[in-house]
This record gives structure tokens, C-alpha cells and sequence, in this order.
């Protein structure tokens, strides 16, 4: 391999990197571009080395006829790369209030270090593709493909009778289905305080944001929020 070429690998890897990162970065995630560019580029300067040991150890047992006995395994080297990106896309996903994030950014790591891999064996348009498909999935699925993740919505609202037939006309109105209620009263003196957390199966043209919006409009309704238990 010219030093030309290995150069080239590595500031491909570099413009990868750079590309998955400025979008997470964007979205103000725990890695961004930097440690993208620096995966990636860690990646293919290992498969680069092994390339040229591979080379190497070919060449050795050509000037001797093939009988010197050195041998080498390829791929060990890269396999050690999937071990350290496991640590570091670990340390890129935590847990706060019951949820758990940083899962789509530690894939992205492990995605970049694949990328830097193919880079530094040589394989361009096979990691050019798979850069347009990482960037594909993090930037435009999720706005084609909408999904509504299962969440509670929790209202306060007074007025029991009255209130509940809005609710459950508006429900109906846009396709929701109740899967379940949870409730709690609140004798307030004068009046009681209800508070009811609804699981909600939603179609997929409706949003929590919408639900959200309309119920806040009633009267009767003191308080509404999404909550996630």
C-alpha cells in the first residue's frame, strides 16, 4: 500500500466521522462530531495496519519460497476495535427519570467504527454506502415512519361528569382508545380535584402535542401532561 492511499483512507475516514457527528451534534447529543471523527479515524488506522501487516507477511514468505513459517490472522486486530467501542457507546447512554437515552448515539459510534474499518481495508464505495444509510436512518426515517411510543397523559380537571364526556367525545373523535385509566380525588373544599392518567393507543396521524393542545382549550381542565410511567 503507497503512503498516498493510506493517507487517502484516513482522511475519508475523517469527512465520515465528520458527517455522522455534525448531525448528532446538531441534536445536542452526548457525542458528537469530534468523537465521531475519532472513532472512525481510530478504526481505520487499525485496519490500515493490519492491511499492512497482511502485506507484509505475504511478501516475507514470497521472498522465500513460502517456507517461512509466519502466519497471520486476519481480522484480529479489527475484532479488538468492537470490543473498545463497546466501553465508550456504554459510556454514551444513560438513564434519567425512567427513560433511557443515548442508545441512537452509542449505535452511531459502533456505526462509525465499521465505517473507519472498511475505509482502512480499502473498501470506499462500501463505506460511502453505508454512510448514506447511517445518515438516512438518523436524519429522515423517523419523520417518514412515525411511530407513537406508548405514554401516559395525566389530567387534572374538575367537574367529573361533564369533563369526562369531553374527554372521552374528543378520544373517540380522533381514533385514540383508552387502555387504561389510573385516577385519584382531591377533596379541595369547595370542589373536588380529579386526576386521571390515561395509557393511550393513538393512531398515527395523531400526537401527544395535539391531544396536548385541544384538551388544555376546556374550561373544566386544571392541568395535563405527558408522563412516561
Amino acid at each position: 500500500m503507497a503512503w498516498w492511499e493510506a493517507g487517502l483512507r484516513l482522511l475519508l475516514a475523517v469527512v465520515i466521522g465528520c458527517v455522522i457527528g455534525i448531525e448528532r451534534e446538531k441534536k445536542n447529543r452526548p457525542a458528537g462530531m469530534r468523537t465521531h471523527v475519532l472513532v472512525c479515524v481510530g478504526a481505520a488506522l487499525i485496519a490500515v495496519v493490519e492491511s499492512l501487516i497482511v502485506a507484509d507477511t505475504m511478501r516475507l514468505n514470497l521472498a522465500s519460497g513460502g517456507d517461512t513459517g509466519v502466519a497471520v490472522s486476519y481480522g484480529r486486530l479489527s475484532a479488538q476495535v468492537f470490543s473498545g467501542i463497546g466501553f465508550l457507546g456504554a459510556g454514551t447512554i444513560f438513564i434519567s427519570q425512567q427513560q433511557i437515552a443515548g442508545l441512537t448515539t452509542a449505535a452511531s459510534l459502533w456505526n462509525a467504527a465499521c465505517l473507519g474499518l472498511a475505509i482502512g481495508m480499502g473498501y470506499y464505495l462500501l463505506a460511502v454506502a453505508g454512510c448514506a444509510i447511517v445518515m438516512v436512518t438518523l436524519t429522515l426515517l423517523q419523520r417518514v415512519v412515525h411511530v407513537n411510543a406508548v405514554k401516559h397523559v395525566e389530567i387534572k380537571f374538575v367537574h367529573r361528569v361533564e369533563t369526562l364526556a369531553f374527554i372521552n367525545d374528543y378520544f373517540q373523535s380522533v381514533g385514540v382508545t383508552v387502555v387504561d385509566i389510573d385516577f385519584h380525588v382531591e377533596n379541595m373544599g369547595k370542589y373536588n380535584l380529579y386526576t386521571n392518567l390515561y395509557t393511550l393507543d393513538m393512531p398515527s396521524d395523531t400526537t401527544y402535542k395535539d391531544i396536548v393542545n385541544k384538551l388544555s382549550e376546556y374550561a373544566n381542565i386544571q392541568g395535563i401532561r405527558t408522563r412516561n410511567v
